[in-house]
């Protein structure tokens, strides 16, 4: 143990000697490492697609579009890395003629990238597109809980970059508090709500910054003035993609209950479409992550009466789709989040019901309303708070790199994806530059028939 800790704080010594050196501030340095990034994981899709398999059951098609797929997230900050880069202008009061200010983006330093075991490739690649892009050294620790997806990464890391600038370290609980007990200049944290709490309560120690992207329940309210089917496509995919194991997947159903039932034969119709009759045999349908999981979530199923789905099988860590009625708003399944494949369905008369419900509970990380009603799509924004809002469509907002990504509340501290990742690893420099060529003496000592000019200036 003392080693392995005296290894972890020498890692962090030298990734802190070689940012001094001011090698990872020059701009064409970040865009070559991240030219370099983009190159490590097109030549490793193969390997990647056989770990999230190995780890998740993930299908090939799945690990493209949300894991491999982060090569898009590279794309956008080498397209854009020389504009967020440049020094921007600030205005300055007349009073202060002739001075200028501007505002200088600069790199934190060492940062500590934690990811999560759901998708394990790409929770960790994302951010460290920012954190290059920002110009910082980086420790990566994958989820020990995708063991094979971490150990691919670490083999990757090493293959590419120096350990000096970024590094992998590989481990579990243990491996993880030896690293919050040293100080970082930024941890960014990709997990659940509980774990995200003693994250923050270990990095405050050092006062170190903290990005938290945690979860929660994400609302999915379904009006009667929809188009039934696509809406039923929809929501099935967002919620049954990796096995319902997705931080931003719905959570639960808020239906009107004029379409209610219609809309539940509906998503029984796309489950059998997506999947076939028998979802165990579906080559496109993922598993749980572990016997941990799978036993809490099958405790879930317990709860209501089970409309579809509902079938397990231990040996295989699967869960059916499942779809649940007749859903108490104090059952286990609607306070805690599902992380897996059950959806609890609640119906409602009025869409204060539903408001109500939402409000009752932390504020998401997403939230989904189906409607063709500009209106009523105006009520849901203005008086429901989450990290994030899809209208017509699940977790499709979480691709856009131009939209900033995080919780508010318990679901999550700061924001990343393009722009806001590379906002999220700088600190802007705030920087006022005067002139020689006048002082004015108004603001000197002596005060004396000062203080009426300073008046009139200020107003």
């Amino acid at each position: 143990m003392i080693s392995q800790e005296l290894s972890i704080a020498d890692i962090i010594h030298k990734q802190r000697t070689y940012f001094n050196t001011g090698q990872t501030k020059d701009i064409n340095f970040r865009l070559e490492q991240l030219k370099i990034l983009k190159q490590a994981v097109t030549e490793h899709k193969d390997a990647i697609i056989n770990a999230l398999k190995a780890d998740l059951n993930k299908p090939e098609f799945e690990s493209y579009a949300t894991e491999i797929g982060v090569i898009q997230e590279i794309s956008y900050a080498i397209k854009h890395i020389k504009t967020w880069t440049k020094p921007k202008k600030a205005p300055v009061s007349l009073q202060l003629f002739p001075a200028s200010a501007r505002i200088y983006p600069e790199p934190l330093g060492v940062v500590l990238i934690i990811g999560p075991w759901n998708y394990p490739f790409s929770l960790i690649i994302s951010p460290l597109v920012g954190a290059i892009a920002a110009g910082n050294c980086a420790i990566l620790k994958p989820s020990e809980l995708a063991p094979n997806t971490s150990h691919l990464l670490s083999e990757m890391i090493k293959q590419y970059f120096e350990p000096a600038y970024i590094t992998v370290i590989e481990g579990g609980v243990q491996t993880s508090q030896q690293l919050l007990a040293e100080k970082f200049d930024h941890i960014f944290f990709t997990g659940g709500t509980a774990v995200g709490k003693i994250i923050m309560e270990a990095a405050a120690k050092n006062l170190t910054p903290v990005t938290l992207e945690l979860g929660g329940k994400s609302p999915c309210i379904v009006d009667f003035d929809i188009n039934i089917e696509h809406t039923a496509r929809r929501i099935t995919w967002g919620k049954f993609l990796n096995a319902g194991q997705s931080c931003i997947a719905p959570d639960y159903l808020l239906v009107d209950k004029k379409i209610k039932e219609n809309f539940l034969d509906e998503i029984q119709k796309t489950l059998q479409e997506f999947y076939g009759d028998n979802p165990a045999r579906s080559s496109d349908y993922a598993r749980i992550i572990n016997k941990k999981h799978f036993d809490r979530l099958s405790n879930f199923l317990k709860e209501g009466e089970i409309r579809i789905g509902g079938e397990t099988n231990p040996s295989e860590l699967y869960i059916a789709p499942t779809v649940l009625e007749d859903i108490s708003s104090t059952a286990t399944v609607m306070q805690e989040e599902i992380f897996g494949p059950i959806l609890p369905v609640i119906e409602y008369t009025d869409i204060t019901e539903a408001i109500d419900l939402i409000k009752s509970k932390p504020k998401p990380l997403a939230l989904y309303l189906f409607s063709k009603n500009k209106n009523f799509q105006q009520k849901i924004l203005k008086e429901t708070s989450s990290g994030g809002v899809c209208l017509n469509d699940t977790m499709k907002h979480y691709s856009v790199s131009s939209l900033p990504f995080g919780g508010v509340g318990d679901s999550g501290i700061g924001k990343y994806h393009g722009k806001s990742s590379f906002d999220t690893f700088s600190h802007y420099k705030s920087v006022f530059h005067n002139s020689f060529l006048l002082d004015l003496k108004l603001l000197y000592a002596p005060y004396k028939d000062k203080l009426s000019i300073l008046k009139r200036v200020i107003g």
